[in-house]
């Protein structure tokens, strides 16, 4: 048997994780022969290789020498926060990426804090030094600091650490060593990080991650804490809320490079994939059914934002999508519940719409985005925080703000922070470029990537991440222009838009197909205003010079579902279907709107 590591990496999103692993795995000959190697191997679903970001934990191993390690490559989102809980439980140690210019962010502060409460031994790697501006030795010291703030033991703040390329896949113990290989990053691992410790006695396993196959139904992946896990014994299994039900396995695995090997028996620290019980979730334990002793149950942070999702019913119905019912609705939601811990599902007095709560607007666009590239329609309501009561007092989230931004755009950037309630905590310079740190309420994140990309001519580079639950912190004044909304059904014409375009910007373009009540533009005055879009020219036999000038169009905005989802109101939705992203009024009816804005006031 080869001698085990077992390893997570952490890192703020787009520091380098995975293009890091494509150069290990490369270096290990982990790829056959002729077998043709895509960047970002790691990245296995489109959205992760659209967006360039990791939103599933992923499992491989590396074998050097007579080691085999066990890699675990983690989301760096914080938003996917409950993914990185549970995989950390796998690992007895953490590679920390942190890039060489950027130094650590709220996200390397998030995963950072997780993994030290654990106790696992640190390794940091400072990524990226091939940049022209890396500041490797500052960015090190950054990382010192970080550790200290979180309450590292001696034995963590004495952390070894390499400087590396991940995209170039070399690796140095020393600023001016030979940049030849990543060797002494793996060399590091294999001296830095305890091998699991071997516990005999009744078997423990504990699943973390959940993948599924249409041939074999649910796998699930965990880490085996006590004993040895074998095929043919007869086992239970004790689900989160202590019940015990007698199991079976019908094939086991473990991780052998990119692959699964099938295996009679897993012995205790390595890690394995259970193939055939079928009840299998997150957080639960495999133990020997004579003795079956349940391991601590995974802690999820709560979530901080809710959504309501209903099923669509505008006039465009069905026309997009397969999946348009509320049963359709309610089982997809029921399913995503399975893997994805960190998400809630309520009912509501409606059988047509469900409360969603998540870790943040990203967590929840992912699985609507998910949901609409499967076939599904679905219109979901304005996202809200969710309060607490601490000591009889109303509280909310507060997150930590961080802007990356020139010199001279910070004043605005403070400014526009501080109108919703962000107070500024820290401010650095790096180069040309200040860091300014603000503590600013959930509430007050909503919109603000539009609007601070818009006062930096899009220099602004924007990070921000769940800190804690404070009092609240008093009203924050919302969007201050109204809408143009459409009064009819039916294509927009190019010469109705070109008369309106004084009115204020368009989000659909000339030939667009639009419906009574549909969401067509922003105003630009602070009243909603109906319009009509469909207007075509009268034509009549006269004519003058200069009467046909072409229509100067300003092009449509465009909005992203994370987007689409910080600009509504309280009365307005988004519709999401395969197809399209549209922004309605709640009550298509001009009428019907009248009588809910009056009963608000």
């Amino acid at each position: 048997m080869k001698q085990l590591r077992n390893i997570a990496i952490i890192a703020h999103v787009d520091h380098g994780k995975t293009t890091l692993v494509d150069q290990l795995l490369k270096q290990c000959n982990v790829f056959r022969k002729n077998q043709v190697v895509r960047d970002q191997f790691l990245d296995s679903n489109d959205l992760e290789r659209e967006r360039g970001i990791t939103i599933l934990a992923k499992n491989i191993s590396i074998p050097y020498k007579d080691f085999k390690i066990n890699l675990i490559d983690t989301p760096g989102h914080a938003d996917f926060g409950g993914e990185v809980e549970r995989v950390l439980k796998m690992a007895d140690g953490v590679l920390l990426l942190v890039d060489s210019f950027e130094g650590p962010m709220p996200q390397t502060r998030f995963v950072l804090e997780k993994a030290l409460h654990l106790h696992l031994k640190p390794i940091v790697v400072i990524n990226k030094i091939d940049r022209p501006d890396n500041r490797p030795e500052e960015v090190l010291d950054e990382v010192y600091d970080l550790f200290i703030d979180l309450g590292a033991n001696e034995d963590q703040l004495d952390f070894p650490y390499v400087f590396a390329s991940g995209r170039d896949g070399w690796a140095l113990k020393k600023l001016n060593d030979e940049r030849k290989d990543l060797t002494p990053l793996i060399e590091t691992i294999i001296e830095k990080i305890p091998s699991p410790p071997i516990q005999q006695g009744s078997l423990q396993i504990q699943i973390t991650t959940l993948d599924y196959n249409s041939y074999v139904g649910r796998i699930g992946i965990g880490r085996v804490f006590r004993g040895t896990l074998r095929k043919n014994d007869s086992l239970s299994l004790i689900k989160r809320d202590g019940l015990i039900h007698p199991a079976q396995i019908k094939q086991l695995f473990v991780f052998e490079g990119l692959t699964r090997n099938e295996v009679e028996e897993v012995y205790c620290g390595d890690i394995c994939a259970v193939v055939g019980i079928e009840d299998i979730n997150i957080g639960d334990t495999i133990a020997d059914s004579e003795n079956p002793e349940p391991l601590p149950i995974i802690s999820i942070d709560e979530p901080t934002i809710s959504m309501t999702f209903t099923v669509n019913n505008s006039p465009f119905y069905g026309k997009e999508g397969k999946y348009v019912t509320s049963r359709h609705l309610r089982e997809r939601l029921y399913k995503e519940l399975e893997s994805n811990v960190a998400l809630r599902v309520q009912e509501t007095n409606s059988p047509d719409a469900y409360k969603v709560s998540g870790r943040g607007i990203l967590h929840l666009s992912i699985l609507i985005e998910n949901m609409r590239r499967e076939g599904y329609e679905l219109q979901i309501r304005e996202p809200k925080v969710i309060y607490k009561e601490i000591d009889g007092k109303k509280a909310e989230p507060i997150e930590v703000l961080v802007v990356d931004v020139p010199a001279e755009s910070a004043g605005k950037v403070i400014e526009i922070v501080g109108q919703r309630k962000g107070e500024m905590v820290k401010l650095e310079n790096k180069g040309s470029m200040q860091k300014l740190e603000f503590h600013i309420p959930s509430r007050g994140i909503m919109g603000l990537r539009t609007k601070l990309l818009t006062a930096t001519a899009g220099e602004a580079v924007i990070n921000h991440n769940f800190y804690q639950y404070e009092y609240f912190k008093g009203s924050i004044g919302g969007k201050t222009n109204g809408v143009l909304i459409s009064m009819e059904e039916g294509p927009a014409t190019a010469y109705a838009i070109d008369s309106l375009q004084d009115r204020g910007k368009f989000f659909v373009d000339p030939g667009e197909v639009v419906y009574k009540g549909q969401i067509i533009g922003e105003n630009n005055k602070d009243n909603d205003l109906e319009v009509n879009v469909q207007r075509g020219k009268k034509l009549t036999n006269m004519r003058a010079s200069g009467a046909d000038k072409a229509a100067k169009i300003t092009p449509a905005i465009k909005f992203s579902l994370e987007e689409a989802l910080e600009y509504i109101q309280d009365d307005e939705m988004v519709e999401v279907t395969p197809k399209s992203i549209r922004l309605r009024k709640l009550y298509l009816d001009p009428n019907e709107r009248k009588r809910y804005n009056l009963g608000k006031l």
